[in-house]
């Protein structure tokens, strides 16, 4: 009962997190010239990834909620997307590449998020079919 009270905790904190990226990516880039402005130097790709990724984190938190066991694997495969846009956006800041430091907590807050997600929801997730 434990484990799936925790499961229930953490697919609402994924449905919360993905419903407010594809608010905030929204915001940037559909909300017009002055939105793109105050995000300051956007770095386009890692832009449309949050905001799509958005979409997927809502879809893998509301399949958490029903105990869907790809849900679990969906939780480990946005880690590991997360972790190549943070790897490719590296490699845009060593190029010099402009960009804001709010980017670098942004990802590494969303890579942390998903991975710690990604391992507790598996170990629960077998606890409750074991």
């Amino acid at each position: 009962m434990r484990h799936r009270r925790l499961l229930a905790v953490l697919a609402v904190l994924a449905i919360a997190f993905g419903a407010l990226t594809v608010l905030s990516g929204g915001r940037v880039l559909f909300g017009g010239t002055e939105a793109r402005a105050a995000a300051g130097q956007v770095v386009d790709f890692v832009l449309w990834f949050n905001f799509l990724a958005g979409f997927a984190y809502v879809a893998v938190g509301l399949e958490l909620w029903r105990r869907r066991r790809w849900a679990v694997r969906g939780a480990a495969l946005l880690a590991l997307l997360t972790a190549i846009i943070a790897a490719l956006f590296g490699l845009h800041v060593l190029s010099g590449g402009a960009y804001e430091m709010r980017t670098v907590g942004a990802l590494a807050l969303r890579l942390s998020f998903w991975s710690a997600l990604a391992l507790v929801a598996r170990r629960a997730a077998q606890s409750t079919t074991g």
